[in-house]
């Protein structure tokens, strides 16, 4: 029997379902991509984490931290951004000692910033989420398809770009527009 040729941009996982090319059948990647990746959150703590670890990512694979996640989860309190943002010298140091997790002193300290930043946002829009959503793209702004050139075309959009400014005159740390545009692709 001869194969059926997929689009570019899909793989056929063992269970036969078709999925994005770039999980590469690695199972942390599949489990992210099937249960999680392009699914809308409007969950404050899961924001918050997903924000901070593509933070985490940048300039490492996001394999490496979907494979930290849970040490992520751990020496961040859960991402309650509450207990986060009271986080003072000894827990950069504890965070700085934690081989469980990727050991930055810039993207720790930011993390705890961001933390006190998402606070301002919550207060300032009711919620973190009500704050991000204000940046979706209208749906004319949007690919009609998605696939392996609309995926790749552009680690930006105007979205993520504007997402990122305000962040940016927020307070934020560690959201470029990149880092900002994978983390709207994901949620």
């Amino acid at each position: 029997m001869i194969a059926e040729e997929l689009p570019k941009g899909l793989l056929r996982g063992e269970d036969g379902r078709c999925r994005c090319w770039w999980h590469g059948g690695e199972p942390f990647y599949q489990a992210y991509h099937d249960r999680e990746w392009g699914r809308p959150v409007a969950d404050d703590r899961r924001l918050f984490e997903k924000i901070v670890l593509e933070g985490f990512q940048s300039g490492l694979s996001w394999l490496t931290i979907l494979r930290k996640r849970e040490n992520f989860r751990a020496a961040f309190a859960q991402f309650d951004a509450a207990t986060v943002a009271a986080f003072g010298p000894a827990d950069v140091e504890r965070l700085l000692a934690d081989a469980g997790i990727v050991r930055h002193r810039g993207k720790i300290e930011s993390t705890i910033n961001n933390a006190r930043r998402a606070l301002a946002v919550t207060e300032a829009f009711g919620s973190l989420a009500a704050y991000v959503w204000r940046f979706e793209p209208d749906a004319s702004a949007r690919p009609s398809r998605f696939d392996h050139a609309t995926l790749t075309a552009n680690p930006t959009s105007a979205a993520s770009k504007a997402l990122s400014k305000d962040l940016k005159a927020r307070g934020w740390s560690f959201v470029g527009p990149t880092t900002v545009y994978a983390f709207m692709q994901a949620m």
